[in-house]
Parts: C-alpha cells; structure tokens; sequence
C-alpha cells in the first residue's frame, strides 16, 4: 500500500493504462503544456508524447464529439472536460450519440470512452462553475456515471473505467485532490463499476452518500459515535448502474436512513436512494427517509455564504437525530 492523494491516484491510473494498453490517449483543454487545471496530467507529455496527449480548442462539443469518434474507431479515449458545467455544451454528443449508439447498431459498435470531468462546489467559482448535476448525466441509459470519494476508488475505478467498453462519465470533486489516503500498489487493482461499498460498520442509522459528501458522512459518524449512535455509511461511488443492495441489507438492520448529496434535494440522488428504499424496505423503516442536501440556490461565490449553502457535518447529525426522534 501507498498512501496518496486523490490526484496522485488519479494520474497514477492514467499512466498505468497508457503503459498497459497503446490505445489510451488523453485528449482535453490545457492538458498538455500546462499540465491539466488540477494538475492531474502534469508531466505526461513529455513522457507520453504529442499523439497521445492531445491539447484541445476550447470547444466540448468537440471534444466530446472527437472522442466518441475515436472511440468507435478503436482507440480508447480519455476525454477531459474542465468542469461538469461545461459538459452541457457537450451533452448532444454525450447522451444522445455516446450514450446509444451501442444500441442504436444493436450491439455492432462499442464505445469505450471515459470523460473525466470535475464537479462540486467550495472553491469559490461561483454559481456557474460550482454546480452538482451529477444525477443529469446519471439520468441517461447507455452512459455509467461513476464518483468516487477516495484516492483508492478513484484509482480503481478510473482504471475500470478505462478497460471498460462502454462510455463513462467519470466525476472528481473540485475539493478532494488534496485527500489522502492508502492505495493498493497493484497496477491490476480494480474497483468494480456498479458496486456500492459499506466504509463504515453502524447499527443505528444508515447514512448513504458519494464523493465529497462521503468525506462529510464519516467525519459526522465519528462525532455521533462520541455520542453513542453507531452510523452505518455506505458509499455509492456509482451513480448510474446504480447498486441499492448493501442499502437494503443496512436499512433491515438499522430501520432509518439518511441520504447526503451536495446536489439540490429536489429530483436529486437523495430522492432516487428513498423512492428504491420505500419501493424494497418501506416495512422495516421506523421514520421517513431524510434527505441532506445543498439549499435551493445557485452556489453563492462569497466563501460563507458558499458554505451556507453546501451541506455541513452538522446538517448531517441533524438530520440522523431526526430520524432517531433525538431531538
């Protein structure tokens, strides 16, 4: 094991694949000279070359576009997209060619594409380049959307990504490529696509989260368990397909659910894990499944309001008393 961070294990997947397989090419805006806006790609062309580490215009319909061509082509893009907002002016390529064509030719064409791209908000980007709309792309068949909230997931599942035949809307959160944390040294360590994973063993209340909001999850497990209530937290880490399975199983045990997601709470994740919940476990829930999420607003830029807004340790211990008629 190595400990890392979340960048570290995200280039690291990266350069391993490229190694594996001739095919990978990286292809985005500024990732080449100037190393990727998070530096994720710092480096790589030089080691890589200019035939596969390809700057592009600043034009996400094109490169979304150029990627799914590619891909259909034989070659396995990763196709960068500097913000999850900006993949909207791509979304006719991703969701309506990348996204069907495998079916639309009845199986005859694969497209095994990932586009990485970086979500969330707490940097102070403002409202048009601080949004969540993870649950949009998750929304579409024929596209896996996948989020992880550790440098182990992100390396593994990024390389399953990568291996995988077909697209992949990968998401980093803006704020996580500091975290740290151990990674296996492997270079076949795969984290399945699909696969929620139980991070911490509770037997009061079930908190279900993904990505950054995991990180907010466990730190509000930790002072809860302070108090003598033991949460279970399970981590999505795959949107779209979407595993309910170890929900399920922790909600017969502990009969109350909590659902934290940095996206708004109308339509969102939250609203998708309680309609499954109340669909499979209604008669094992001893109160109505709670929902954490971001105000109904778009993200202030001013740092305080900012964090107003986005959901907060405390919103989550809340939230679990609630269900728990603690308050």
């Amino acid at each position: 094991m190595t400990r890392m961070s979340v960048r570290e294990a995200i280039s690291a997947a990266l350069r391993e694949e490229m190694y594996r397989d001739e095919r990978v090419f990286l292809m985005g805006e500024e990732i080449g000279r100037w190393g990727g806006t998070y530096a994720v790609t710092r480096g790589f062309l030089d080691e890589f070359g200019e035939k596969r580490v390809k700057d592009t215009p600043i034009a996400e319909g094109v490169i979304a576009g150029a990627a799914t061509g590619a891909a259909i082509a034989g070659l396995r893009p990763v196709a960068e997209i500097m913000t999850i907002n900006f993949a909207f002016l791509a979304m006719d390529q991703i969701v309506n060619h990348a996204a069907k064509l495998h079916y639309m030719f009845n199986g005859q064409i694969r497209v095994p594409l990932v586009i990485r791209t970086v979500g969330g908000g707490g940097r102070q980007l403002g409202a048009t380049h601080s949004q969540t709309p993870d649950v949009v792309f998750a929304h579409f068949p024929g596209l896996k959307v996948v989020a992880p909230g550790t440098p182990a997931d992100a390396k593994g599942l990024l390389k399953s990504a990568i291996r995988d035949d077909d697209p992949v809307f990968f998401i980093e959160h803006a704020t996580l490529y500091q975290v740290k944390g151990e990674v296996p040294d492997d270079e076949d360590f795969l984290v399945p696509i699909g696969v929620s994973d139980v991070k911490r063993q509770g037997k009061d209340v079930t908190i279900v989260s993904y990505s950054k909001m995991l990180q907010v999850a466990l730190e509000a497990a930790e002072k809860l368990a302070q108090e003598g209530i033991e949460a279970e937290v399970i981590d999505l880490r795959t949107l779209r397909p979407l595993d309910t399975r170890p929900i399920i199983e922790s909600v017969r045990r502990t009969n109350r659910l909590v659902v934290v997601e940095e996206g708004w709470r109308a339509y969102g994740i939250g609203a998708e894990i309680a309609a499954r919940v109340t669909e499979l476990a209604f008669d094992h829930l001893d109160a109505p499944v709670r929902r954490v999420a971001q105000a109904e607003v778009p993200l202030p830029y001013n740092r305080r309001l900012e964090q107003m807004a986005l959901p907060q340790v405390a919103d989550v211990i809340n939230a679990v008393k609630d269900v728990m008629y603690l308050k």
